[in-house]
C-alpha cells in the first residue's frame, strides 16, 4: 500500500471528529487537535436533531422589516449583545442581502444537497462506532398554536417541498395523537416522520471519537494559535505547547475557525449565533419524538437523561459569558407547550453556533494553501452535516470528485 501523508484535523466537535475518521477511512494518518475533550462545544448542547428537513435558511424574504423589532422585544428569540454590535454590522448586511427570493431558494437547494446525503456521511460511522443506541427515528413535529403561525410559515414549508422533503399535514387533535402532553392550544401540525434524533448528542461524538483513538489516531488537546507556512503551504500547526508538523490541515473549529482561516488568507464572515437550553433532568413526562413549536421559537427532544428545550440565536462574542435569562425564557415556553412538564432538576447551558449570513458552510480547498482544507460554518447543523462533510474533506484530500457539488460552498465565495 502506498504510503499517504500525515493530516492533523483542527475542532473535535462532530465536524471535525467525522473528518477524521473518513480521512482514516482513507488511510490517512490523523491527529485530531481542540482544546476541549471531544464534543465538548457547541456539539454537546444541541437539540440532537439529524435535521434532514433543514433546508430553509435563516434569512427569508420580508426579514428586514423583522429584524429590528426582534432586537427591540425582550420575548423574541433574537439577542444581540450592543457592545458587539459593530463587528456584527457587517454580517448582518450580509444576512439581509442573502434574503431575496432567488438566492433564497438558491441556499435552499444547496443545503438540501448536504441534507440529502446527511445518512450516507454519518450512519457507517455510528454503526462502526457501536453507536446505534444513541439513535431514535421518532421524527419531527413541527406545532401551531394559530392559523397566523401556520400561514406565515407557509413559503417556508414550500420551500420544504420542493426539495423533496415528506411531510404529513395534522390538524391539533392528530398532532396531540402524536404527543399527548401538548397545550390543547395546538391547532396544527406538521410531521416529518423519517426524522432522526441522537438522545445524547455529546455521547455520540464521544463515542466516535473513542472509536478513532481505537483505530490508531492521536487526540491531542492543545489551542491552536496559528500556522507556519512555507513554500508548498502548511508545514506545521503552532499551538500553546509547541508546535506540530502537518502535511496536510483542516480547519474544522467552528465558530473559532474564523481567526485560522484568516491567517490563511480566506477572511470569512463567520459569527457566533449562540443557542442556549434547558435540560428537564429526570423528567417523566412522555414524549413520542422531537417538536419544533413554530410559534414559540424552541425545540424539544426527548433525552437519555430527561427532557431538552432549546432556542434562542444570542449575537455576541464566543467566549463572552453566558446570558441565562435566554434559557429561563426558553424554559418558560417549553413549559406552556407541555402544561405538564415536570422535573427533577434543571441545568442550562449554552453554545456558539458557528453561521455564516447565507447559512451556508464552508466545505473546499484553501484558496492559498493546496494542503489546507476547511470545514466550518454549519449553523444549526454541525450534528446534521457533519458526516457527509467529513466525507466530502476525504474525497477532496483523496483526489477524489466530490458526492455532492461543492460550488455553492466555496471557501472564496464571500
Amino acid at each position: 500500500m502506498t504510503h499517504k501523508p500525515s493530516i492533523a484535523v483542527i475542532g473535535a466537535g462532530m465536524v471535525g471528529t467525522c473528518c477524521a475518521l473518513h480521512l482514516q477511512n482513507e488511510g490517512y494518518d490523523v491527529t485530531l487537535i481542540d482544546r476541549n475533550g471531544p464534543g465538548e462545544a457547541a456539539s454537546s448542547g444541541n437539540l440532537g436533531c439529524f435535521g434532514i428537513a433543514s433546508c430553509v435558511p435563516a434569512a427569508m424574504p420580508g426579514v428586514i422589516k423583522k429584524v429590528p423589532a426582534m432586537l427591540l422585544n425582550p420575548k423574541a428569540p433574537l439577542k444581540l449583545r450592543w457592545a458587539h454590535a459593530p463587528k456584527a454590522l457587517p454580517w448582518f448586511l450580509r444576512f439581509i442581502a442573502a434574503s431575496r427570493r432567488d438566492r433564497v431558494e438558491a441556499i435552499a437547494k444547496a443545503r438540501q444537497t448536504l441534507l440529502n446525503r446527511a445518512h450516507d456521511g454519518i450512519d457507517p460511522l455510528v454503526a462502526d462506532a457501536d453507536a446505534k443506541h444513541l439513535l431514535s427515528q421518532t421524527g419531527l413535529l413541527f406545532t401551531f398554536e394559530s392559523e397566523e403561525a401556520y400561514q406565515g410559515a407557509s413559503y417556508a414549508f414550500e420551500l420544504r417541498r420542493q426539495n423533496g422533503v415528506k411531510m404529513d399535514l395534522l390538524d391539533g387533535n392528530e398532532a396531540r395523537q402524536i404527543e399527548p402532553m401538548l397545550t390543547p392550544n395546538v391547532v396544527r401540525g406538521i410531521r416529518v416522520a423519517n426524522l432522526t434524533h441522537t438522545v445524547d448528542p455529546l455521547r455520540l461524538v464521544q463515542a466516535l471519537a473513542a472509536l478513532f483513538e481505537r483505530r490508531g489516531g492521536r487526540l491531542v488537546h492543545r489551542s491552536v494559535r496559528g500556522f507556519d507556512i512555507g513554500p508548498d503551504g502548511v508545514r506545521a500547526i503552532r499551538t500553546d505547547d509547541g508546535a506540530l508538523d502537518v502535511d496536510n490541515v483542516v480547519i474544522a473549529a467552528g465558530v473559532w475557525s474564523r481567526p485560522l482561516a484568516g491567517q490563511l488568507g480566506t477572511p470569512v464572515p463567520l459569527e457566533a449565533e449562540r443557542g442556549y437550553h434547558t435540560m428537564f433532568h429526570g423528567a417523566d413526562m412522555p414524549m413520542h419524538g422531537a417538536v419544533l413549536s413554530v410559534d414559540r421559537y424552541i425545540s424539544v427532544t426527548p433525552m437519555m437523561d430527561g427532557i431538552r428545550a432549546g432556542g434562542v440565536a444570542e449575537f455576541a462574542a464566543p467566549d463572552a459569558a453566558a446570558n441565562f435569562v435566554h434559557a429561563r425564557m426558553v424554559r418558560r415556553q417549553a413549559e406552556a407547550l407541555f402544561p405538564t412538564l415536570k422535573s427533577q432538576s434543571i441545568s442550562e447551558w449554552m453554545g456558539p453556533r458557528p453561521s455564516h449570513p447565507d447559512s451556508k458552510p464552508v466545505i473546499g480547498r484553501s484558496p492559498r494553501h493546496k494542503n489546507a482544507f476547511f470545514a466550518f460554518g454549519h449553523d444549526h447543523l454541525g450534528l446534521t452535516m457533519g458526516g457527509i462533510t467529513g466525507k466530502l474533506i476525504s474525497e477532496l484530500v483523496s483526489g477524489k470528485t466530490p458526492c455532492v457539488d461543492l460550488e455553492p460552498f466555496r471557501p472564496d465565495r464571500f
